[in-house]
């Protein structure tokens, strides 16, 4: 062996762990969330548990990645301790699938179908077939499957890579000695643990034994260790991840890193027993790529098997090596950084955190508006805490949504961002006024001001024009529900409308002495924070229907809407009649 098939070596496991990396974003992308939402519902039982974990960890190709998440789950409190454990064990048995598919290069057969199934024979028509979708392909969808086969292209051209690298190994004296070594079950443990730590991937770990032995010169005995110990390395991810989470997320990390260490002594105890007893003939004789991959099932569905009845056990030994501390709270992370690795969940995520708050402002203007009725302390001490509640929200989201705009997105979950981004400025300053309108009510209440009968008339029919707003914009946001939000634009414009009759009324009064200028000033504050709230309504509601058209040109939007829309012109009629003035002269009410 020279320096270039070093380079080549080198050159082939670059390309490997990048196609492996391309082809592993490509699947996330492609399932959008969809993968993360059913690890987060279908988990009831540990048997349910162990097959969505073997499966979401086949179709990612990580079982890193899937622990990563179940870390991030349990910090959010999305997942118990217990439900995660069940996960994890299946994790391992899904990161066999990588293993399966690379053992595909050995098989042997001269039919063309037996030929046809060899990577290095089909991957051509998958390189082709992924860059035409990536550079022609007009959906996002499309160009992920693009970058799924090109992926898949890549690892496989450098697996093939490593293996014509290493092929003049096995005449050398040396690497036969070495391999010796590793028959030593601690030495190989070792190995295997290190190696996969440093790349932080067992399947990519597994490919690279895969790769050696081409050889030949690689034995069962020599191997068996080694696969063993890659499945200890790939805890340091999921330990890596958890550093800075609460206590049942380091748990989580610790029972996948218990999980490895037990199946992999209690796998070594059982076979080197029965290997002293029977004396395996097939130890000391080469091992190549397929049955590295039978070896790393067996190993793992066995683990699994004999401690999937003991998760109870794992629990409390993670318990008992991260304990509780006394008069110690657990914190719940709704907006966990280990989601990021998949950004259309992170948006998911952000949605629900969303959709808490619109409901939290909610609560803070129908409570704003009992104080103006009937004032009391506790009632607005309830609307500044909502208050505070929707700033620490809009800060958290924020700072969250930046970093998750800093990814890879595609057009759509780009979009959803802006719309994010939007809405959570718009929904704290809905609270905002209404903690104004609540201040309103407490200076109503101390300097007993009272409006007269037609000022209050008229405030009731702007106030149930707002309320009605309000619930369309969160309806229309929580479920996202267009024929909601475009409710909103032909009520908004009303209330426009009344809110300038209103001031004009006022003035009238004022000017007839029937109303006080201090009386006034409350007044108007309160029909513009009114007026203002129906505003921040009418920005949420248009971003859900341009996120729906791929439209961003807010006043084209309304301009359109008024000018051509039929339905727009029969809702603002219906809104005139429901919320008519009393004695109106400008066409609102009767």
């Amino acid at each position: 062996m020279n320096i270039f098939n070093l380079f080549a070596l080198f050159g082939g496991l670059a390309m490997f762990l990048f196609g492996m990396n391309i082809m592993g974003d490509g699947l996330e992308r492609f399932g959008g969330g969809k993968l993360e939402r059913v690890l987060e519902k279908l988990t009831s039982n540990p048997i349910k548990g162990v097959l969505l974990g073997a499966a979401v960890t086949g179709v990612i190709q990580s079982s890193s990645a899937t622990t990563v998440m179940v870390v991030g789950f349990v910090n959010s409190g999305i997942m118990k301790l217990r439900q995660a454990i069940g996960i994890i064990m299946g994790a391992n048995i899904g990161t066999t699938v990588t293993a399966w598919i690379l053992s595909l290069s050995g098989i042997e057969g001269e039919s063309f179908a037996v030929q046809f199934c060899k990577p290095e024979n089909f991957t051509p028509i998958l390189a082709v077939l992924g860059i035409i979708f990536i550079m022609f392909a007009k959906s996002d969808k499309k160009k992920n499957i693009g970058m799924i086969l090109l992926g898949f292209t890549i690892l496989m051209f450098g697996m093939n890579t490593m293996s014509d690298a290493v092929s003049d190994l096995g005449d050398e004296p040396w690497f036969g000695n070495l391999f010796t070594m590793f028959t030593n079950p601690v030495f190989g443990v070792l190995t295997g643990a290190m190696l996969t730590a440093i790349i932080q991937s067992s399947s990519a770990s597994v490919g690279i034994l895969q790769a050696l032995s081409a050889t030949g010169r690689i034995t069962f005995g020599a191997a068996i260790p080694i696969i063993m110990g890659q499945n200890i390395g790939t805890c340091v991810t999921a330990l890596i991840s958890c550093v800075g989470a609460n206590k049942n997320a380091k748990r989580a990390a610790m029972v996948h890193l218990y999980f490895n260490i037990i199946g992999t002594i209690l796998f070594l105890i059982l076979f080197y027993a029965l290997n002293s007893a029977i004396h395996f003939a097939f130890v000391t004789e080469p091992i190549d790529e397929f049955k590295i991959a039978v070896v790393h099932t067996i190993f793992n569905v066995m683990t699994t098997a004999v401690l999937l009845p003991f998760s109870a056990w794992l629990e409390k030994l993670a318990t008992i090596t991260i304990p509780d501390k006394k008069h110690e709270e657990q914190q719940t992370v709704v907006l966990d950084e280990r989601f990021l690795i998949t950004p259309s969940y992170a948006i998911e995520r952000s949605m629900t955190l969303t959709t808490d708050m619109a409901y939290i402002a909610q609560e803070a203007f129908e409570t704003a508006l009992k104080c103006v009725d009937d004032f009391s302390d506790k009632k607005l001490k309830l609307v500044k805490e909502d208050e505070d509640k929707t700033d620490r929200y809009e800060d958290m989201l924020d700072t969250y949504l930046v970093k998750v705009s800093g990814k890879d997105l595609s057009y759509k979950d780009s979009q959803k961002v802006s719309l994010l981004l939007h809405a959570i400025g718009d929904l704290e300053q809905i609270t905002d006024y209404a903690l104004k309108i609540a201040t309103l009510g407490e200076e109503i209440n101390s300097k007993k001001i009272v409006f007269s009968e037609k000022a209050t008339e008229e405030l009731a029919i702007l106030r149930a024009a707002v309320t009605e707003i309000l619930e369309l914009t969160i309806t229309a946001f929580a479920s996202d529900d267009r024929r909601s939000a475009e409710k909103v634009e032909p009520l908004e414009d009303l209330i426009d409308e009344l809110k300038a009759e209103l001031k004009t009324r006022h003035i009238n009064r004022l000017r007839d002495g029937k109303c006080t200028v201090e009386l006034g000033f409350i007044f108007s504050d309160f029909i513009n924070s009114l007026e203002k709230i129906s505003d921040c309504c009418l920005n949420v509601a248009v971003s859900i229907i341009q996120l729906s058209d791929d439209n961003y040109d807010t006043h084209q939007y309304l301009s359109d809407e008024k000018e051509s829309n039929e339905k727009y012109k029969e809702r603002y009629n219906e809104y005139c009649k429901k919320y008519a003035l009393p004695f109106s002269k400008s066409g609102i009410g009767n």
